[in-house]
């Protein structure tokens, strides 16, 4: 019984969240991104790094979005090792 309050607690405790960057007077684009990276982050995202070298992913193009984003599988794997795996997401459109 232990076992599953600890679960139920992790489950109501997982969050969402995302940041995008778009230049402004940009509108938000939906469609499917053109790069889709996961990041490895630990003690609830203090220590780890993931850079993308925007250049690299749109062929010379201008990056048109992006965005960082923690789901809620991510809060839910963070929730249940106490923090110490943190999952992030990182999504690149290119124009």
């Amino acid at each position: 019984m232990y076992r599953f309050g600890l679960i139920l607690l992790c489950f109501f405790l997982a969050s969402c969240s995302t940041v995008t960057i778009s230049p402004p007077g940009a509108e938000k684009i939906s469609s499917a991104p053109d790069f889709q990276k996961s990041g490895h982050f630990f003690l609830w995202g203090l220590a780890g790094e993931t850079r993308v070298n925007t250049e690299e992913v749109c062929n010379g193009k201008q990056p048109a979005q992006m965005q960082s984003q923690s789901t809620f599988v991510n809060g839910f794997i963070s929730n249940l090792t106490l923090g110490l795996y943190s999952p992030h997401s990182v999504k690149v459109w290119c124009e």
